[in-house]
């Protein structure tokens, strides 16, 4: 049976606007497709699309995987994923001011498995920052009751095979090792648990580890001339996205468009959007 995981709801003017609420993590493994709660963990989904938005996760890798437990990123990266040099530095992915835990802010969501959380200091509750893990089982009687609680402020809506890897690591499966990562510089040290593509290679390089490209669902809408405006939106693949719009709240939902997502950007236009103040959504189905 079909069901809604997604909404993207927009209000807008004849002025561009853009918002994002679903977002793709691409990896070598699979892509995972995360719904964000924005109404819940407002401040905990604005820091994250700001880092994702200011190209601070640029080249970086799945730093930490425990199976069973979490697999964590947005901690580091490299200076440049597709050097073939073995001496490529390791660096820290630029921080933001830490933010507000909000795990007892909106509704309570506990980390349960395949939801995504932010990672902080031991100690300190409001120390979230740009690390972020991904629950592999159900770890909310440990998480929700240890430093204030881990904020859950997404849940995965496609990519279960590819985050079940993570839970079948070992070391002869031919696909995923965790192993030390014995670097060039102090930041490796930090890597007990670092989950590498296997190579059989001891100790593995640069073009092992486990990159991670993350972007949002952007919609853009602007006007074009003529009283028309067009609706642009990073389309998800082989999904039905419905264009939808409304002139009013409550809202009644009209079809604009139907479409089989790429995984690119679509675009289409409104010849006749009406009122100024109208209201734009793009809903994809799971």
């Amino acid at each position: 049976m079909k069901s809604i995981r997604y909404f993207l709801l927009l209000a807008l003017s004849s002025m561009s606007a853009g918002a994002g609420t679903l977002v793709q993590f691409r990896t070598i493994l699979g892509d995972l497709e995360v719904e964000l709660y924005d109404q819940d963990k407002p401040v905990t989904v604005r820091n994250f699309i700001r880092y994702v938005q200011s190209g601070a996760y640029t080249n970086m890798f799945l730093h930490r995987c425990i199976p069973g437990f979490v697999v964590q990123g947005g901690g580091f990266n490299t200076t440049n994923r597709f050097s073939t040099n073995l001496f490529t530095v390791f660096d820290y992915v630029p921080n933001f001011v830490p933010i507000t835990n909000e795990f007892n802010i909106g509704e309570r969501l506990g980390n349960g498995y395949g939801t995504l959380a932010m990672a902080k200091a031991g100690g300190d509750p409001n120390s979230a920052s740009s690390q972020w893990f991904f629950n592999l089982g159900d770890n909310s009687t440990n998480l929700d009751n240890q430093n204030g609680g881990f904020t859950v402020f997404g849940r995965l809506v496609r990519g279960t095979n590819a985050l079940n890897i993570f839970n079948a690591i070992s070391l002869g499966n031919g696909v995923v090792d965790v192993r030390k990562f014995y670097g060039t510089n102090a930041v490796t040290s930090l890597f007990s648990d670092l989950p590498v593509r296997y190579s059989g290679q001891s100790p593995p390089d640069f073009d092992d580890l486990i990159y991670v490209d993350v972007s949002l669902l952007n919609v853009q809408v602007r006007s074009v001339g003529g009283g028309t405006r067009e609706i642009s939106w990073n389309s998800v693949s082989n999904k039905l996205n419905h264009v939808e719009f409304t002139m009013k709240f409550p809202p009644s939902w009209q079809t604009l468009l139907s479409t089989n997502g790429t995984g690119g950007v679509l675009r289409i236009t409104d010849s006749n959007p009406g009122d100024a103040q109208g209201f734009y959504r793009v809903r994809v189905e799971y």
